[in-house]
């Protein structure tokens, strides 16, 4: 049974001693990570969120308090009173290793069973296992020390931006389905059966609502629901830091986020982010990279060989550049002495982005290994190098199709050739770069229509407007994103304002007008009253947090997380609940096999 507290006080962290409490009186409380017994003596690692301290208790300092250190075991949580003194064998990897506490008195407060992981720095165990036990999990010190660096984060930014003028407001959980591309999490309504609330995919409805309310700035750390398909560091909740901004253009609202960002990451991991920061549009960094996310730290650009191989005899080349596409490549430095095993991975790697198959040129000391080289002439093969800059030892990596595969293919396959060639050099380098001028919208082929590329409130550039019905595939949208090493950090855009424009936007979206009130009704009335020119960004809280805590996984960011189907193993949500609630909502459970 655990002994109480009563009116015993803690004085200090654990982890907070140094030489300088030498000769003081603390007393420390935490889970003892570690006991040992040396005769007369017991040591005990005793951990809190601060660090590891070590305690000394010893038969003739006080052989009740000793007698009693002696039976606690690994995760007992105890308090301990004492004097700090001098180690006699001081620990330099230890932050508080020049000092031990003298165990005086001691306090177990409760006792712990043998966990079921270890409560250790880089814990190598199953996943599931971690989350069903998660509690567990964040007593280690890698993770407490993650979610310090999320909560020095949030406060940053949260006085960056009130620093500069913005209000926190919060906007509802509970609100209305509307199309924001992936599925809404429905909550069923009790006073009115058969309708639904939706949880929000992001505040931007509200957010607009705010500006025209005229409260000019506004930011919220906020809660966001996307019930889709979980992929790598996907969650179905996850956190944005989410602004919005009245009277502003597209340079506004960056360079408010370059400051936000230039300041998060001095103030949390001491990082100067230089400003500007670089940017570039959709089409070059599609076109040089395949990606609207390009990684930057290190070369290898796409390059287009089409007019150096369109007339050629090779009909997938012929037929590419023909029926509107391209044929594109990269340059594999050293990639000459790849052998064919290795050749044909990466071949059936392309084929998974649709790519029919990869094309390459290997330059050899002695002679041009290529499968394609009977069906170029020596002039070809010659412009092909020399657009490439290939020299001896590189090897040439092509891809002929439509463009949007050709992007997404090379894109990709540069990704994997800098892991597999190990290009990035600086594995801590912090590489920004904003991406602009986005296409407006995406066609879909299946269903023949356009789609919002961001959503039906971005406002195209305006000298794009004309094409808005003729061309809307060549619109370009006053849409930005910021990208680190590879990755979306946050996006945003300038929005519509002015209501024939968004009327004609949702003409060439395919929605009548009645459709339009139905689904938006409420932000389309409230601007009938005198909108403000606005535009904002939302960045990605967690993605952030993982950079500046140099972790991979999304997971070890957020406290309790659900795992790759969505479920939480801790708490085993989702679950069944009692039928008399279901009854109350009038919904009927149904059997699915």
């Amino acid at each position: 049974m655990g002994e109480a507290l009563n009116g015993l006080k803690r004085t200090i962290m654990c982890g907070e001693l140094r030489e300088e409490h030498i000769g003081s009186k603390v007393t420390v409380m935490g889970w003892v990570q570690r006991n040992r017994n040396l005769g007369g003596l017991e040591f005990l690692d005793l951990r809190d969120r601060t660090g590891i301290l070590q305690v000394v208790f010893g038969e003739e300092i006080n052989k009740e308090a000793f007698e009693k250190a002696d039976k606690v075991r690994p995760e007992y949580c105890i308090a301990v009173s004492g004097e700090v003194i001098r180690r006699e064998s001081p620990n330099a990897n230890m932050p508080t290793g020049m000092v031990e506490l003298k165990g005086e008195s001691i306090k177990i407060l409760s006792e712990s069973e043998t966990p079921p992981i270890y409560i250790k720095d880089n814990l190598d165990a199953a996943e599931n296992i971690r989350l069903k036990y998660r509690y567990l999990d964040l007593r280690r010190g890698d993770m407490q020390r993650i979610f310090m660096i999320r909560s020095k984060a949030t406060n940053s930014a949260r006085n960056y931006l009130i620093d500069n003028g913005f209000l926190e407001v919060e906007t509802p959980m509970l609100t209305k389905s509307t199309p924001e591309g992936a599925r809404d999490y429905l909550v069923p309504s009790r006073n009115y059966p058969g309708m639904f609330y939706a949880l929000p995919q992001s505040p931007q409805l509200f957010k607009q609502l705010l500006m025209v309310s005229g409260f000019d700035k506004y930011f919220q750390i906020v809660k966001c629901f996307r019930d889709e398909d979980l992929r790598a560091n996907r969650q179905p909740e996850f956190t944005q830091i989410d602004l919005e901004m009245s009277f502003v253009e597209q340079d506004d609202v960056i360079a408010v986020n370059e400051g936000l960002i230039q300041k998060v990451f001095k103030d949390v991991i001491g990082v100067d982010v230089k400003l500007p920061i670089r940017r570039m549009v959709y089409k070059e960094a599609m076109e040089k990279y395949g990606s609207d996310k390009p990684d930057l730290r290190f070369g290898m650009e796409i390059t287009d060989l089409t007019d150096e191989v369109k007339a050629c005899d090779f009909k997938v080349f012929k037929d590419a550049s023909e029926n509107g596409g391209s044929v594109r490549a990269l340059c594999l430095k050293g990639g000459a002495s790849m052998g064919r095993k290795d050749i044909d991975r990466l071949g059936e790697f392309v084929k998974t982005f649709k790519a029919k198959g990869l094309a390459w040129i290997q330059l050899k000391e002695d002679e041009i290994k290529s499968p394609i080289s009977k069906f170029l002439k020596e002039e070809e093969m010659n412009a092909v190098i020399g657009k490439m800059k290939a020299e001896k030892g590189d090897m040439i990596l092509i891809l002929a199709d439509k463009n949007s595969v050709v992007f997404q293919g090379l894109g990709q396959l540069r990704l994997e050739l800098a892991k597999k060639f190990d290009l990035i050099k600086d594995k801590n380098e912090f590489n920004f770069c904003w991406i602009t001028e986005f296409p407006l919208f995406e066609y879909d082929e299946e269903e023949g229509r356009y789609f919002a590329a961001h959503h039906p409130f971005t406002s195209p550039m305006d000298e794009d407007i004309e094409f808005l019905e003729s061309e809307p595939g060549k619109v370009r949208a006053k849409a930005y994103d910021l990208v680190l090493n590879g990755e979306e950090l946050g996006g945003g855009s300038i929005r519509i304002h002015d209501s024939s424009l968004q009327a004609k936007m949702f003409e060439v979206l395919g929605f009548t007008q009645e459709s339009a009130w139905e689904k938006f009704g409420f932000l389309l009335e409230a601007f009938k009253y005198g909108p403000p020119p606005h535009g904002g960004l939302a960045f990605g809280l967690d993605r952030m947090i993982m950079f500046l805590a140099g972790t991979d996984n999304i997971k070890d960011v957020i406290a309790f997380p659900k795992n790759q189907n969505a479920f939480c193993p801790m708490t085993e949500a989702p679950n069944v609940v009692d039928e008399k609630q279901l009854s109350e909502l009038g919904i009927a459970k149904i059997n699915v096999e």
